[in-house]
């Protein structure tokens, strides 16, 4: 905490802090119940994602496995052309906070340079593994979404933590000793001023008007 002013400017400082801390408490409240929020849904997601992603594996394998047996592993080399597919991602923000949204996957489709298939499993066990391709990336997508959703949660907790915990009541601590001082210094200066009025009123009782007489 930085070094308070001395009195009454010091209150005055220590009243504007106290506020700019409950309402970033306020605002960080907000923040992590629409994170945790998110972070629940995206884990539901990536538990769909990640069994539609078995799922189409155990498909690929399983006409893999027609194709090689039909034609041997030379037939599935000789299928492919080298080319890559590409992955599209779009970005979503919640609260300041970026994650993988929708994305979208680019496959190669056969074309005059693509070998015929030397046994025709090759063609579904193909089409298989294009499904079981778009599934593992959505499942990665959504699993880095849970993870950054996360993170980004467990850091604000931990700024939480340390305003609720550390700062807040260490500035209401503080304003509580500056009020104290004030007091104290109101109530000795009431005290003098008192003080001073019946001295006035004593020396003009013990010394008459001498115009009197």
């Amino acid at each position: 905490m930085s070094r308070v002013p001395p009195g009454r400017a010091g209150r005055m400082w220590l009243r504007h802090r106290l506020t700019a801390v409950r309402h970033g408490l306020s605002l960080l409240d907000r923040k992590i119940r629409i994170l945790r929020q998110e972070e629940e849904r995206l884990t539901l997601l990536a538990a769909r994602t990640g069994e539609a992603w078995e799922s189409a594996c155990r498909a690929a394998d399983t006409w893999l496995l027609r194709a090689t047996s039909a034609g041997g592993q030379r037939a599935v080399r000789l299928a492919t052309d080298g080319r890559l597919a590409e992955i599209r991602m779009d970005w979503i923000d919640a609260m300041g906070t970026s994650y993988p949204g929708r994305l979208t996957c680019l496959l190669p489709e056969p074309d005059g340079s693509t070998p015929l298939p030397v046994t025709t499993a090759l063609v579904p066990a193909r089409a298989a593994y294009r499904v079981a391709l778009r599934a593992g990336a959505e499942h990665a997508a959504a699993e880095e979404a849970v993870r950054i959703m996360a993170a980004e949660a467990a850091m604000t907790g931990r700024r939480i933590r340390a305003l609720r915990d550390r700062l807040l009541p260490s500035l209401e601590k503080a304003l509580a000793s500056v009020e104290l001082s004030l007091d104290e210094m109101e109530r000795s200066d009431g005290a003098r001023v008192r003080r001073a009025i019946g001295s006035g009123t004593e020396n003009t009782d013990d010394h008459p008007n001498p115009a009197r007489g």
